[in-house]
């Protein structure tokens, strides 16, 4: 099997509104086929970088090619793209068919070529039957499938998505982030979207680029991303994470040590490759964390009474729970003062009542979980 080749390039792509720049010496490769998320806060970039892709904004620097062919300065509908905006942009006074025909219709194709496109583009998205449907009939999440079988029918090579689900709620949001993922897979052209929520570019992604100021903080995988963050910022933004700031004291191939004013000595299991010294800091995932009463052997995902050899460990006082369904997050005041926290699944429906405010406990994590930022 031969390797996947870029789609799309992007090489030194700056764009500068007035003064400010918007993206900064941005160069990316997106693959053929994959799903590729560009996330980030608002105001960082990955929407301006979105709209260059599609032509809709020019670079003030830099190249943009798709498909082997420099489209920097192409107009939008002579590009092989097509754009889901993230108001649907849906015709409320045509009906789904026409809704969905209309680019093949000013593109000339004819009537009998265009119906059965219409037709397999509205299976696709699971729309087989509403054909004769108003928008104003439909729901959020119908309209969105709408939008996107509208863009799918004109067979692009590759399809940009800006915000998809943020007008939907909560569970139907949950919902698409499946469909969209089954979707790309079952046409298997390239999806390239925008989002700020890192549960949706996690959930969807093969790769995803975090974007910060106008430029890449990191580009990863979603296990990768999450588990090896790059830099404190990534860390900070992709899930929940405790961070302490801590000076590197040891280094070595298979060991490392950092000390945290905040939590103490924290041992690693690997090598930092960091001056000794250095100004560091240590993150952990509040879920990495076992928590237990001290010396009653209560433990969470662990059976020991205390941290086991090679493992790391705290002491504090529960001071805030939130009961999420699902886990239950902790708000623990460490001996030193610091705060950290801590989430545990609740696997039987009393689980939430094992901990309570004000109980002191104890915590270790593994020498594997915490990561060493060295910016």
């Amino acid at each position: 099997m031969t390797d996947p080749q870029p789609i799309i390039q992007i090489r030194n792509v700056s764009k500068r509104f007035g003064k400010v720049t918007a993206v900064d010496n941005v160069n990316l490769d997106i693959m053929a086929g994959e799903f590729f998320v560009l996330l980030g806060p608002s105001g960082c970039g990955k929407t301006t970088l979105l709209r260059m892709i599609a032509g809709f904004e020019l670079p003030t620097e830099g190249q943009i090619i798709i498909d082997g062919v420099d489209v920097s300065d192409v107009p939008p509908n002579k590009r092989p793209v097509n754009m889901v905006f993230q108001s649907y942009a849906v015709f409320p006074h045509m009906s789904v068919a026409d809704n969905v025909a209309y680019g093949l219709k000013i593109r000339g194709v004819g009537r009998g070529e265009r119906e059965e496109r219409v037709r397999e583009a509205l299976e696709l998205v699971k729309l087989g039957g509403f054909e004769e449907r108003m928008p104003d009939q439909m729901s959020g999440g119908q309209r969105q499938r709408v939008a996107l079988a509208r863009s799918l029918v004109m067979r692009p090579k590759v399809l940009l998505l800006d915000e998809p689900l943020s007008a939907l709620d909560a569970k139907l949001r949950a919902q698409m982030q499946f469909e969209l993922s089954d979707l790309q897979d079952q046409v298997g052209i390239t999806f390239v979207t925008v989002t700020h929520d890192q549960d949706e570019a996690l959930s969807m992604a093969s790769r995803i680029a975090v974007i910060n100021k106008g430029e890449v903080a990191q580009l990863a995988g979603p296990s990768d991303l999450y588990e090896f963050p790059a830099n404190r910022f990534v860390a900070d933004f992709v899930g929940s994470v405790n961070i302490f700031e801590g000076k590197l004291t040891l280094d070595e191939p298979d060991k490392a040590a950092v000390d945290c004013p905040g939590i103490g000595k924290v041992y690693l299991n690997h090598g930092v490759t960091g001056p000794h010294g250095a100004d560091v800091w240590v993150a952990l995932r509040p879920e990495k964390i076992y928590l237990h009463v001290p010396g009653e052997g209560k433990a969470v995902r662990a059976a020991a009474q205390d941290a086991p050899d090679g493992h790391n460990f705290a002491r504090g006082v529960i001071k805030g729970m939130s009961y999420l369904g699902d886990i239950t997050l902790y708000e623990i005041k460490l001996d030193s003062g610091e705060m950290i926290r801590v989430s545990r699944p609740n696997l039987s429906r009393h689980d939430q009542e094992d901990f309570t405010w004000d109980d002191r406990v104890s915590m270790h994590w593994r020498a594997d979980s915490p990561v060493v930022l060295l910016s």
